[in-house]
């Protein structure tokens, strides 16, 4: 074998030897945290894979039922079967590959994988946090429009705004992604759980300042523009359903937003903590694994126990095309 970094190595070997390094990396090794986490891999990833069948069978379910049911081909529920379908994209980019970590210390994954992982989960977040505004502005024209939402919420509107999310979300984050692909990189050992995009980069044997300030600029983008849109829509319905007299019409009109206010909170709230823990100093390692993947679980997990919980229109429809009720009837007979 040729050896490597010996002393009295020149300028023009260096620079070869780094040329090589590049050209010789096809894969990258997800090697996590710091070693007290890995103690603790397996029944982790037996947690993981829980929730993780958990979030596709629940998804599933709602987006089922909203195809199958047609009470439920409203734009309400249109964007909702889109959010479920979002959140098992989301998962699915990242859990069973660290899964396979844990269970099987499958630690490679190929160059062009990792940048696929990359794209695929920073462009589903965004679609979720644009598919969040965009059902925030569905709620303010049901409540502070009534008269007129058939009229602006269009079948073709709504056919637009479900793809748009989508489109958008890839977009946003499609060229910072493409940059990071370009790079020369010096090592192949990401300190994380998956491919993300700071742990990726630091790879890099170039200055990465630039795009860390444009994939900074793009986040602040989207949950900034997103955040003002929801807030906006919300002051607005707040302020129409306060001028309405009736107790009973202002709880129907509130329980309408109740499920989406809830999941736009957790949506939020993860992401903000995410944001945080990144910014602290001398955090460990473990820590910010540990915050990222509850960033990754709690809104695809808790979207459709919230919505089955709270929508009757929705429990009905799953209970009529699942048999709910059969199902318990065989397991509790009277």
């Amino acid at each position: 074998m040729r050896a490597r970094g010996a002393n009295g190595t020149t300028v023009e070997n260096v620079s070869q030897q780094l040329d090589d390094n590049q050209s010789h990396f096809q894969q990258f090794l997800i090697l996590g945290g710091e070693l007290g986490l890995k103690y603790f891999y397996t029944e982790l990833s037996v947690f993981l894979l829980v929730i993780y069948l958990l979030i596709v069978i629940g998804n599933s379910v709602v987006f089922i039922a909203v195809v199958l049911e047609t009470k439920l081909h409203t734009p309400m529920y249109i964007f909702l079967g889109n959010l479920s379908v979002t959140d098992i994209v989301i998962t699915t980019s990242v859990l069973p590959k660290f899964i396979s970590v844990g269970f099987l210390n499958d630690i490679a994954i190929s160059y062009s994988g990792c940048f696929l992982q990359l794209i695929t989960y920073l462009g589903f977040q965004a679609s979720e946090g644009v598919l969040l505004a965009v059902m925030a502005y569905d709620r303010y024209v049901a409540i502070c429009n009534p008269l007129r939402y058939n009229d602006i919420i269009t079948p073709r509107v709504c056919a637009l705004l479900a793809v748009s999310t989508c489109i958008t979300g890839i977009l946003i984050p499609l060229p910072i992604v493409i940059l990071s692909g370009m790079l020369p990189y010096c090592g192949n050992h990401i300190m994380f759980w998956f491919c993300d995009f700071p742990p990726v980069i630091a790879l890099s044997c170039s200055d990465t300042t630039p795009l860390l300030f444009l994939a900074l600029a793009n986040a602040v983008a989207v949950m900034g523009v997103t955040g003002i849109v929801i807030i906006w829509t919300y002051s607005r319905i707040i302020f129409t359903v306060c001028k309405i007299k009736s107790e009973d019409g202002r709880k129907k009109a509130f329980s309408t937003c109740s499920s989406h206010l809830s999941i736009v909170i957790m949506f939020y709230s993860a992401h903000l903590c995410v944001y945080i823990s990144s910014t602290v100093r001398n955090v460990n390692p473990n820590v910010l694994i540990l915050i990222s993947i509850m960033n990754c679980l709690l809104t695809p997990f808790a979207n459709p126990i919230i919505y089955s919980l709270r929508n009757k229109e929705l429990k009905t429809a799953i209970q009529k095309h699942f048999n709910i009720r059969q199902v318990f009837s065989r397991l509790h007979p009277l």
